[in-house]
């Protein structure tokens, strides 16, 4: 049995502290360790079934109308979050099923290396129900600020809040909270946008919210163009009332894009201290919103308007360690068919107003991308990028690649309609393939150390979360794959390397931080990183924030930009633990 670090509590109030920013060039190394890919400095072991994890997902099954092109429609909706539900110090795993019957799971960490589902005694598990709809994913926050983490669950067909009675039990106060709307989403983040210490609720569209899967009055569904789709759901923006209600605030905020947005993030990008919305949208550009003061959101360009066609999943990282969040977002490439590069857009917002998309080479290159995280698999002190892969894996044998080009160069009126597809049967659409575990080597670029670590099934993957799941300074990896079989690897580091997690609570902010912005300092390394609401696709990391020091005995200064806007100074902190600070001020 794995030991438990002394986790320590701290209520340290500073002044103002203006975080160093580091001026970066894309000809410099990162400011990190450069591990060589020859021995990557870990390995992740498929300890699922040793961890008592036998979660599967099954795919929505939708109106016969839409048979011909159901394994299309019906491949989304395997995700994973965590949360520390039971307030344990432990954290556990929530896993969402998107058939009619088929429950949910939510996977108590015992702290000895296993899980135990509790979804149904916790009233979380039959949620997949005719009329209702059928669960896409989750993302947990506590919005009542009462110490107990709830949980939305988005869906094709009503949104369900959920909230956490005891650390053991759920009641649904949907309708009461004002939130009963169908809405086929496949993504939604928490985000305190006016900094007033509630968590608000932006919801992702993907089909019309007209649309009812399993009773089409139309087969007219489908994107009107495969580059510049402006025909999707609409996006909601919920703001929270504080009294248990949200209102919707879409149109008077400027947030409701249509553009088949796939997943959201959120982080204070341009460093005025208030949180962006930045979106990664199907079958057209990503999207990015900047926050003017919590009175509107206005739509910039910021150079997102090329290269990106197919965003699938947007995860923020401090990718060359310069003290800001960059973005990485997924697309898909087919040799011989397409290619729509991934992006990993280094965010020079300050600089010029702009991200600069600096992806080539390994990195732009992933297969049918999905779910992609960034995290310090090995405690050496900079991101490595885990990258799920592959849509459709049926008869090997029957490429449908073929069709999806023929219906691609046709005019838009037929594509938009189903029913002018042609069948999929059994067929295969970039399936079968391997995900990608990129290391980080500078100025040499990212290399896929994948098989060489221990990450070697072909399933479909979709959602990506880490957590150190036996607090042990550890980033685990786990993987919910697409109508087949949960995957959780076991990271196994460099024990060389140090470490130090960061579990924050909230006072004058939202008690769960998220939104809170970390930077830390050890011996000329600058980190940052974000309490997340949601980020990549359909997941939600473990909120602790790890950061890996390699062989640094301490960290020289940690400053924590709370959403309140108070900035609070740790100094000559002790390596390998996992601290508990609170924010000062109330």
């Amino acid at each position: 049995m794995p030991l438990r670090p002394a986790v320590r509590r701290a209520i340290i109030a500073v002044p103002f502290f203006a975080a160093i920013g580091l001026a970066v060039h894309l000809d410099h190394q990162p400011l990190g360790a450069v591990t060589d890919p020859g021995h990557p400095g870990f390995a992740l072991h498929d300890a699922t079934a040793a961890a008592g994890l036998h979660f599967v997902h099954h795919r929505a099954r939708f109106d016969a109308r839409l048979a011909n092109i159901e394994p299309h429609v019906a491949a989304l909706g395997a995700s994973v979050s965590v949360v520390d539900f039971d307030g344990d110090g432990w954290p556990d795993l929530y896993f969402t099923n998107s058939r009619f019957g088929e429950p949910n799971a939510l996977y108590r960490n015992r702290g000895d290396g296993t899980f135990e589902d509790v979804a149904a005694s916790a009233g979380l598990a039959d949620l997949n129900r005719p009329g209702e709809g059928v669960s896409m994913g989750a993302v947990w926050g506590d919005f009542d600020n009462d110490g107990h983490e709830d949980v939305l669950v988005y869906r094709y067909g009503y949104l369900s809040l959920f909230r956490n009675v005891d650390g053991h039990h759920f009641e649904d106060v949907t309708e009461k909270a004002g939130l009963k709307r169908w809405m086929n989403s496949n993504g939604a983040i928490w985000i305190d946008y006016d900094r007033d210490g509630l968590l608000d609720l932006y919801v992702t569209g993907y089909f019309r919210s007209d649309i009812d899967l399993w009773h089409v009055a139309t087969t007219k569904i489908m994107h009107d163009s495969f580059e510049f789709a402006t025909n999707g759901g609409k996006n909601l923006l919920f703001h929270n009332l504080g009294n248990g209600r949200f209102e919707d605030v879409t149109d008077k905020m400027g947030v409701g894009s249509t553009r088949w947005t796939l997943a959201a993030a959120s982080a204070d990008f341009n460093g005025d201290g208030w949180p962006d919305i930045y979106l990664a949208n199907d079958y057209g550009p990503e999207e990015l919103y900047l926050n003017d003061h919590g009175r509107r959101f206005v739509l910039s360009s910021a150079g997102l308007e090329s290269e990106s066609k197919s965003g699938m999943s947007v995860a923020l990282g401090d990718a060359f360690n310069r003290g800001t969040l960059d973005a990485f977002v997924t697309n898909i490439s087919e040799r011989g068919y397409i290619f729509q590069n991934n992006n990993l857009r280094l965010n020079q917002m300050l600089e010029t107003g702009r991200f600069r998309n600096v992806a080539e080479g390994a990195v732009a290159d992933a297969g049918w991308a999905w779910g992609a995280q960034f995290g310090d698999l090995n405690n050496d002190g900079s991101n490595q990028l885990f990258v799920a892969n592959g849509f459709i894996s049926a008869d090997p044998n029957v490429n449908y690649w073929y069709a999806m080009s023929k219906i691609a160069g046709a005019n838009g009126r037929l594509f938009e309609d189903a029913s002018s597809w042609p069948a999929f049967g059994n067929a295969s659409l970039s399936g079968y393939e391997h995900a990608r575990v990129y290391m980080n080597r500078g100025l040499a670029g990212w290399v896929d150390v994948a098989q060489r670590v221990g990450v070697t099934n072909s399933y479909d993957g979709r959602a990506v979360a880490l957590a150190d799941l036996s607090n042990r300074g550890a980033v685990d990896v786990i993987v919910a794959n697409q109508n087949q079989p949960a995957v959780l690897y076991r990271n196994h580091p460099d024990t060389a390397n140090h470490w130090i997690g960061l579990k924050l609570v909230g006072t004058r902010s939202n008690r769960s931080a998220i939104g809170a912005e970390v930077v830390i300092e050890a011996s000329g390394m600058t980190q940052r990183r974000i309490v997340d609401g949601g980020m990549g696709f359909a997941s939600q990391n473990d909120r602790r924030l790890h950061f890996g020091v390699g062989r640094r005995d301490w960290v020289d200064r940690v400053v924590i930009h709370w959403p309140s806007g108070t900035q609070q100074t740790l100094q000559h902190l002790a390596v390998d633990q996992i601290l508990t600070v609170t924010e000062p001020g109330r």
